[in-house]
């Protein structure tokens, strides 16, 4: 299985994640990389990898300059109230890291704004795959929900600040892109180091993380350290929600190509996130399982609860019949989910079924390594799972696009997948 693994010892933010996933490439792939990120016509954006060193390190900055400008900002620091960010709307705190990374390229000029729907048009527009556009728009809209919470506005009416100027649109497509490019099948990290001290923006002066970086990094392992400043920025905290399913220490795996994203400042410690690209060691991972017996609830209830456990990003939900005390018909329900996810889905479980009590206990297991592809067909494009490993190979059409084919075409399922494989 194709592992990628990030160290966020220092942070996250668009353009270091990018910078570090580059580093990952071929030489070729580097080339044509740049070369696609330069013509997709993101307004004014010029996309370069400059070379920068770190402790003695030597990584990749991103440096996106747009209509000829690259943008900066500074974080707040006690009785240093020149460091003044320029915040139109306050609508989003995307203004950190010129103190300790420079990330986002934040502004210290006035520009435009721009709504969720302007952001999704523009998205929409780029020559890329649904693929990454449809991740990008995700990552936005985790970010406009963020806000959304922070000032109590519908999304709809989020105007986005930073993070909708077109460096950061340009960040996020970048990561989206490269990681298409990259193609891991699973992504782990490190516990994010957020920093500390406060940030400026309209609003006032206000903790780090700043709050919508904060609820984006909600049910994320983070710690502060002698650092002052936001080391993760809300945009960073969005990649990182939508890509990463587990956080925690570096997994087994062999590794065979490393990155180093760097920042613009200088520190004690190299200012950059490290990605590690390699195999997992044995094909073995760690489940939590989550078990309940159920006696009191209703057929609907419980079948609410398993579609609701699957939506919530569970690995597998399964139901079993079960004799329980005073000789009552139960329901054995069971919850596969990551380790570092089973105290969220012990909640779900308490909030949607009756039950008293959950019994956990983590398992190891051993995995197929699976990808997915959509493949054009006479009858229409479907989707493709496949499995590989311990000298396995399979693959199997996903039923979804099997019945609708089947609907749309007055066949069979036997008959669809036949001329599907055919």
């Amino acid at each position: 299985m194709k592992v990628l693994y990030l160290d966020l010892g220092m942070g996250a933010a668009g353009d270091m994640l990018a910078a570090a996933l580059y580093e990952l490439l071929e030489e070729e792939e580097k080339k044509a990389f740049l070369e696609k990120m330069n013509a997709l016509g993101i307004p004014g954006v010029v996309f370069e990898a400059e070379k920068s060193v770190k402790c003695g390190v030597t990584g990749t900055h991103m440096r996106v300059t747009v209509n000829g400008g690259e943008e900066e900002s500074r974080d707040h620091h006690d009785h240093d109230h020149e460091h003044d960010h320029e915040h139109t709307h306050g609508h989003d705190h995307e203004h950190t890291h010129e103190q300790d990374h420079d990330h986002e390229h934040e502004h210290e000029h006035h520009h435009e704004h721009h709504g969720i729907r302007e952001i999704y048009a523009l998205l929409e527009g780029l020559p890329l795959s649904e693929k990454v556009k449809e991740d990008a728009k995700a990552v936005y809209a985790r970010i406009a929900d963020a806000e959304s919470r922070v000032h109590g506005h519908p999304v709809e009416e989020i105007h986005f600040h930073e993070v909708g100027s077109m460096d950061a649109v340009a960040d996020v497509t970048a990561v989206c892109l490269l990681l298409e490019m990259i193609g891991p099948e699973k992504i782990a990290a490190s516990p994010v180091h957020v920093g500390s001290g406060t940030v400026k923006c309209a609003h006032g002066i206000l903790p780090v993380p700043a709050p919508a970086a904060a609820l984006l990094l909600e049910n994320v392992p983070v710690y502060s350290g002698a650092i002052r400043g936001e080391l993760c920025t809300p945009t960073g905290a969005a990649l990182l929600s939508r890509f990463v399913s587990s956080f925690g220490e570096m997994p087994l795996m062999r590794v065979k190509r490393i990155g180093y994203g760097m920042g613009k400042k200088d520190f004690e410690i190299a200012n950059c996130v490290r990605a590690m690209l390699g195999e997992s060691g044995d094909g073995r991972d760690e489940v939590a399982v989550l078990t309940t017996n159920l006696d009191d609830d209703t057929p609907e209830k419980i079948g609410f609860a398993v579609e609701t456990l699957l939506a919530e990003g569970a690995l597998d939900v399964t139901t079993a019949p079960l004799g329980m005390k005073k000789n009552r018909p139960g329901v054995e329900l069971t919850v596969l989910c990551r380790p570092e996810d089973g105290e969220r889905f012990a909640r779900l479980l308490f909030l949607h079924t009756s039950t008293l009590g959950i019994r956990e206990r983590v398992e190891r297991r051993y995995v197929l390594s699976r990808s997915e592809e959509t493949r054009e067909t006479a009858l229409g494009p479907v989707r493709v799972k496949k499995a590989s490993g311990y000298g396995v190979r399979r693959e199997k059409i996903e039923y979804e696009d099997l019945r609708r084919a089947a609907r749309e075409n007055g066949l069979s399922l036997r008959e669809t997948e036949e001329k599907l494989r055919g």
